[in-house]
């Protein structure tokens, strides 16, 4: 496995945020964790990604336990967008993204010609290309979430950690974020907020409730009406989506339950 939680717990003002959660990422698979606000989506992958200490369990990378990996050797290998990745302090789009490039370069380095033609392909993978002497303070929220992925892929890891990544796009941006995504190939871990999205581009979904997983498998394994309404308190109905074959959920409003 690329990247494992065994038996993870984290807690807060005496509240368990995540309760013995266990994942496992396999190489060139895309998971995603879906589940209510306050579930532990975002604190489980802050544990993965080192941000928090859990009180109990091990995160684990290529076997290693991650507590024993430099900080350097880390950024290496692991890639994070979290929710709130931008700079406090002014950059252009191109500095912001090079950035990426600093776990690979030698201290006190100047870029070198790879590492711009590093940094370009990926503006021009996230269609930002033409963003790239933009100041970052000028940028949509949009066009900020497409950098700061720029950022990550500039870093060239081979683990890709993403929390709420589709916030601010819109649905064209969503659609080839997640695309690109499932394109890179790289063991991805993704929290999100859409069920269809998730359905249609992870190849596995952990559904977090209360801090605990209460379903891992296939989307259509996952994606249940019972589960949903169990985890979410709302009535859904399930199908296959006639175009793609992978499941599709209709959410009923409350009024139509009565």
């Amino acid at each position: 496995m690329m990247l494992e939680g065994r038996g993870l717990h984290w807690e807060a003002q005496a509240r368990r945020i995540v309760d013995g959660a266990s994942v496992a990422l396999a190489r060139g698979e895309c998971l995603g964790l879906i589940g209510p606000n306050g579930s532990g989506k975002s604190t489980l992958l802050r544990l993965l990604y080192r941000a928090l200490r859990p009180t109990r369990g091990a995160v684990l990378l290529q076997g290693l336990d991650v507590r024993g990996i430099a900080e350097r050797r880390f950024a290496q290998q692991v890639a994070v967008l979290a929710q709130e990745s931008a700079p406090g302090f002014e950059t252009t789009v191109a500095e912001l993204v090079m950035m990426g490039r600093i776990p690979h370069q030698a201290p006190w380095a100047r870029d070198s010609a790879q590492d711009h033609a590093i940094v370009r392909e990926a503006l021009r993978q996230v269609d930002a290309l033409a963003l790239a002497r933009r100041p970052l303070a000028e940028l949509s929220g949009g066009e900020k979430q497409r950098v700061l992925l720029a950022r990550a892929l500039a870093q060239q890891p081979q683990v890709l950690l993403l929390d709420e990544p589709t916030n601010h796009l819109d649905i064209r941006h969503q659609l080839e974020l997640m695309g690109l995504l499932r394109r890179q190939q790289l063991s991805t871990i993704v929290a999100l907020h859409d069920l269809n999205i998730a359905a249609h581009y992870c190849h596995r979904l952990v559904l977090m409730d209360q801090g605990r997983i209460a379903a891992e498998g296939p989307p259509a394994q996952v994606l249940t009406p019972a589960a949903i309404r169990q985890v979410y308190g709302v009535a859904a109905e399930v199908d296959s989506h006639p175009a793609t074959g992978r499941p599709r959920i209709s959410f009923i409003p409350h009024a139509l339950d009565d």
